[in-house]
């Protein structure tokens, strides 16, 4: 996929990319508290690993385009670390875990992320959507009918006025006019500030203060490979997300190393692991960001906001927030996939299904993206696991005639196909339609022989393509010719 060139440039969709950058920067602040709280550390480690991500991203990520920032699925994997050895130790395998990512890249690891199925991947974006909006759930609680009326008019304002002008993202508008409305009329409703303490510092670096023992490393090593692979399936998904929403390509490694660099960062300066944030970046989507310009403006003014607006901040309703990710559940939500359900193989329902459901209730995206794989694979195992031999008689010798694919799961099944006891003197097995993929077909070509040499007949390999004879030869057995 070749890149639109409006997405290469800093500058080639600036007015936009500011605006969107700003409206992310605002629904980033509740999201990095909650995970913070969520990892069992204080709200400006969330903070300050999402403006850290976010500006290191911009910069050496590969997609431009994609918010970056603190994520749940991190936090999740580190609160037994912090609880048992202390926000320290997360510093450190945060940075450990970056220099895992690093080495992905150079390793080119991103590039397996084209062997995810169509269904897997429509699975894992309507599992999204629905976690996002029961994320959203937890803000109604103890809340009365007021709640409920700003949502719905965050959501009204969110899509009435791109009917007018859009020249300014519509989400941004939502949040400015219920934000002023509230604070105007002092309505008691849940705000940012009672998510958790925003305090205007800066970020400073910072070196783990963890012992640089042996002992450190084996703590850390286990979770530490945990954020990397976690955090690198999600951002890659993401960017495979957006690649389809903004119909450009991404460098896949390049976003390894990008993210592996930005956690070495966030982890000198005081902040939590992280990777691409798929509700934030279709908030920036949505609101016309496109180029690294508007990932950078969301980091930027994160801090600006925590630094200068802190107070402004604690008082945005969080109605307008849920509003937003509400907008964006509906948005991201695949709706075309649900009568696709009836027409698509029955194999292909079932793996984005079971998608779904195992990311719902683990609540964890790479997991359900793992299962839906697995899936994909058995079933298409399945498929081609099926082999069949034709047979053509002459009055001293008999053709075999192969059809489909050879390789471990249907080796068993070849091997019993064959009468040996009652071919003539000479037998010719044709593999014109059929291919080699591996050893254990190797093998069993070799176990055929075998058992026809037995009772002293010869047998000749024909029809073998290039590949399949160039792994008969690799492996070691001379099968093209006469035994």
């Amino acid at each position: 996929m070749k890149p639109l060139q409006s997405n290469n440039g800093w500058f080639s969709n600036t007015r936009s990319d500011i605006l969107s950058g700003m409206t992310v920067a605002v629904a980033l602040i509740p999201e990095a508290i909650a995970f913070s709280i969520l990892a069992g550390v204080s709200p400006m480690v969330g903070l300050y690993a999402s403006f850290c991500i976010a500006v290191v991203t911009a910069i050496a990520g590969g997609r431009p385009g994609m918010i970056s920032a603190a994520t749940g699925a991190m936090a999740l994997l580190v609160g037994g670390l912090v609880l048992q050895h202390g926000v320290e130790y997360l510093f450190a395998a945060t940075v450990l875990a970056g220099i895992i990512q690093i080495l992905m890249g150079m390793l080119k690891l991103g590039g397996f992320i084209t062997f995810l199925p169509q269904p897997v991947m429509t699975g894992f974006v309507n599992a999204l959507a629905i976690l996002i909006f029961m994320a959203q759930l937890v803000h109604f609680k103890g809340q009365g009918w007021l709640m409920y009326g700003l949502v719905a008019l965050t959501l009204v304002i969110i899509y009435t006025v791109p009917r007018f002008t859009k020249a300014v993202p519509s989400a941004l508008v939502a949040i400015i006019v219920v934000s002023v409305l509230s604070i105007a009329l002092n309505l008691n409703v849940s705000t940012v500030g009672d998510m958790g303490e925003i305090t205007a510092a800066l970020p400073m670096f910072h070196l783990p203060q963890a012992p640089f023992t042996l002992e450190t490393l084996w703590i850390i090593l286990p979770y530490s490979l945990s954020l990397a692979v976690v955090g690198l399936l999600e951002s890659l998904m993401t960017a495979t997300l957006i690649d389809d929403i903004t119909g450009t390509g991404s460098d896949k490694n390049r976003e390894a190393k990008g993210q592996g660099l930005a956690n070495v960062v966030t982890g000198f300066f005081g902040g939590m692991a992280g990777c691409a944030m798929i509700g934030q970046s279709m908030v920036n989507m949505k609101s016309g960001g496109r180029t690294r310009m508007s990932t950078l403006v969301s980091g930027i003014f994160l801090l600006f906001l925590i630094l200068v607006l802190g107070d402004v901040v604690k008082q945005i309703p969080m109605a307008a927030l849920v509003g937003v990710m509400i907008m964006v559940c509906i948005s991201t939500f695949e709706w075309g996939s649900l009568p696709s359900l009836v027409r698509v193989p029955l194999s292909d329902a079932l793996v984005m299904i079971v998608t779904v459901v195992t990311v719902v209730v683990t609540d964890n995206l790479s997991i359900g993206v793992l299962f839906g794989v697995l899936l994909s694979a058995l079933t298409f195992a399945w498929k081609i696991a099926s082999i069949r031999l034709t047979i053509q008689e002459a009055h001293a010798s008999t053709t075999y005639t192969v059809t489909g694919q050879l390789f471990f799961g249907t080796t068993s099944h070849f091997i019993q196909e064959f009468r040996y006891d009652s071919d003539p003197a000479e037998v010719s097995i044709d593999f014109s339609h059929s291919h080699v993929w591996d050893q254990s077909a190797v093998n069993a070509i070799a176990k055929v022989i075998g058992k026809y040499r037995e009772r002293g007949t010869k047998v000749t390999i024909t029809g073998l393509n290039e590949d399949s004879n160039r792994l008969v030869q690799r492996v070691g057995l001379a099968l093209s010719g006469e035994h």
